[in-house]
């Protein structure tokens, strides 16, 4: 199970690199339209798109951000508690993680299927297919239920070995340096 953790991890490093270059290229097509706007040739458009962007590199984030174990838990009673205790705190985090990513998942798949078959297109100058950009914020929330999930299934495991240590490594609060 620790494979498919560190497998998980390094896919989710990955998807966070490029949500962060995808972050990095709307800025850079912000700060060319605003010097654009004072020459009178704007390029138009980039506030609808770092839109999308942003939404996107969210829906993905998160999942990196999980892996890291950098989502804000409050631990005032965890960190009380015996190691059993500790895991069992682990495991329902876990558990409202993914519960949370499944109900958006679900909630997010009902928006992009009346998309698809309405063919819905932004209100604006580009007229963007909102398929598009809503397939893949839809994806980011789908694989964020997948790693929760899988988090899930490895912490189970770990919790039958009475692996205390492995669970806190997967899901407990990262040291604080």
């Amino acid at each position: 199970m620790q494979g498919l953790v560190e497998t998980l991890a390094r896919i989710n490093g990955y998807i966070a690199l490029s949500a962060g270059i995808m972050l990095l290229v709307a800025v850079v097509a912000i700060l060319t339209d605003v010097a654009m706007r004072a020459y009178g040739h704007p390029l138009g458009g980039t506030d609808e798109l770092s839109g999308y962007v942003m939404a996107i590199a969210t829906a993905w984030g998160v999942s990196y951000a999980l892996t890291e174990r950098a989502h804000v838990r409050i631990e005032l009673i965890r960190n009380k508690l015996i190691p059993a205790g500790r895991a069992a705190m682990d495991l329902i985090s876990l558990a409202a993680l993914a519960g949370t990513a499944i109900v958006i998942g679900w909630r997010g798949w009902g928006v992009l299927a009346s998309t698809l078959a309405n063919d819905s297109r932004a209100n604006t100058v580009l007229a963007t297919p909102l398929a598009w950009p809503q397939t893949l914020w839809f994806a980011g929330w789908l694989w964020f239920a997948v790693s929760a999930l899988l988090l899930l299934a490895s912490c189970l495991v770990f919790v039958i070995k009475r692996d205390w240590s492995a669970v806190d490594d997967v899901a407990g609060v990262k040291a604080e340096l």
